[in-house]
């Protein structure tokens, strides 16, 4: 498959650029210990990730947003999370490599999440991998998160581009939708978050195995 190369493309954040899942998963356990219950594998945490504290609660605590103590779990789970962001959080096998080479190739590159401001700009800071980022768009940057167009289409408002020349990429389903919805060339990252997801029905342009076929795609 060969597609026009984009002026820029805009990533999800957890389970496409870095793998946050020990980290946030960390957060929850300590939760659980605090309380004297016993810790859990990571590996059950790990697919959830992509839905944060929802996520990392329903696992730790069998708990949803609907109960009456989710508020203040929630914050407490945060307040874990903001405490060791960057612990033991990496980028995913060969994301460097990838966003080094579209630098070298004059593409742009930014992040677009539905992480909110207060985790998603310390991340930016502490972790260099990011610091090369053309436009960072968190969950509660504009009026509404994705699958909403919003924050895609504000990404490409901050590069200064139309939406038509960039690429979004993402591990969830909402990403795809969001990324259509704007108008740009959408692609599933199947190495995040998938889970039991069935990538094939979100009607991405394209299917990603690695970061490095984003590259080989390009005309």
């Amino acid at each position: 498959m060969t597609v026009t190369t984009p002026l820029a493309i805009f990533f999800d954040l957890d389970g496409t650029l870095i793998d946050s899942a020990p980290d946030l998963g960390a957060a929850a356990d300590k939760m659980r210990t605090d309380r004297g219950m016993p810790a859990l594998p990571l590996e059950l945490y790990r697919p959830m990730a992509g839905a944060g504290a929802r996520g990392m609660l329903h696992i730790g605590f069998g708990m949803a947003p609907e109960h009456a103590e989710f508020a203040a779990m929630r914050e407490e789970f945060f307040q874990n999370y903001e405490a060791s962001l960057t612990a033991r959080t990496t980028a995913f096998d060969g994301v460097a490599e990838m966003l080094q080479q579209l630098q070298h190739k004059g593409i742009a590159w930014g992040i677009v999440t539905n992480k909110s401001k207060r985790f998603t700009e310390p991340l930016a800071r502490q972790m260099p991998l990011l610091h090369g980022a053309c436009a960072v768009v968190s969950g509660d940057t504009t009026p509404h998160a994705k699958p909403h167009p919003a924050p895609v289409l504000e990404a490409a408002r901050q590069a200064g581009l139309a939406p038509e020349r960039c690429w979004y990429v993402g591990d969830d389903k909402r990403d795809i939708d969001a990324g259509r919805a704007a108008g740009m060339f959408s692609v599933a990252a199947a190495w995040g978050y998938i889970g039991e997801h069935a990538i094939d029905s979100w009607q991405a342009d394209a299917i990603a195995q690695a970061p490095q076929q984003l590259l080989q795609w390009m005309v």
